[in-house]
């Protein structure tokens, strides 16, 4: 190797690649050190509001908004000790996140919405919800989405502004929900019989309250007969169980009972 290529190797290891070797290495082990302190400045405010009994929704929207935070703050320190100004990042930053602000207001409205259902609470994490199109657990309200295990355990995440925009439905705020069933008798078939036979029988169903009571009512008459409303009550969790099992109730009276099958009857008279 000639002399004056060496020599520039050596100024080249000496004035750059050492320094950018030694940067490199201090900003993994702060980027290393930094995950491991925030994993552990989260638990420790985790414990903090349990000890306090903080309601869960608003706990895990706080953890959140920390979590993001400390994020932020990390890479600055990172990029700050690769030797990138930190003015020149924030000012990057805050050029970026006005342009995106810009091309995406829905990110402002979903915090937005996000921080006012954390204050008005029209759900909890944990509650049954319907909003949006969706239907399922809450699991989580986030700083931008809220995430939803849906009743076949599939996981979505929907938009907080999307959500709050829209009719919200809460299946598990009141004790109890009802069970609406419709039961067709044939014309030959006592409808109050039926009432009867019916109250009884889906009264005994596990998980079905006692008050209110099961309400076993005509609805309307059709062309094949009474048609029943049949309307047990029972709390959210259980309500697909009652809701097979006054099904299956329902056939079982009717094959105890030995009702006829149910067929339309038009009668046509030429004057």
């Amino acid at each position: 190797m000639p002399q004056d290529l060496y020599n520039q190797a050596i100024a080249f290891l000496k004035a750059d690649a050492v320094p950018l070797f030694w940067n490199l290495l201090g900003a993994a082990v702060i980027w290393f050190g930094g995950g491991i302190a925030i994993r552990a400045l989260r638990r420790l405010v985790s414990r903090q509001m349990d000890r306090r009994h903080v309601d869960s929704t608003l706990a895990s929207y706080a953890d959140s908004g920390v979590n993001v935070t400390l994020r932020i703050l990390l890479v600055i320190t990172v990029l700050g000790a690769m030797g990138v100004s930190t003015f020149t990042f924030a000012g990057i930053l805050t050029a970026v996140a006005f342009a995106i602000g810009t091309a995406w207001s829905g990110l402002l409205a979903n915090f937005a919405a996000g921080i006012f259902m954390v204050v008005l609470r029209p759900f909890r994490i944990g509650d049954m919800i319907s909003s949006a199109g969706v239907t399922g657990n809450v699991k989580e309200i986030g700083l931008f989405v809220t995430t939803v295990d849906t009743v076949d355990n599939i996981r979505v995440m929907v938009g907080n502004n999307k959500i709050f925009s829209d009719n919200i439905f809460n299946y598990t705020l009141n004790p109890y929900r009802r069970v609406d069933l419709r039961a067709q008798l044939a014309h030959s078939v006592d409808p109050q019989d039926a009432i009867a036979r019916l109250k009884a029988r889906v009264a005994k169903i596990p998980d079905v309250i006692e008050d209110p009571a099961p309400s076993v009512e005509i609805l309307e008459f059709n062309l094949a007969g009474p048609v029943l409303a049949v309307r047990p009550f029972c709390h959210n969790s259980n309500y697909w169980d009652v809701y097979f099992a006054t099904n299956a109730a329902i056939a079982d009276v009717a094959a105890a009972g030995k009702f006829a099958v149910p067929e339309e009857r038009l009668a046509i008279r030429q004057i």
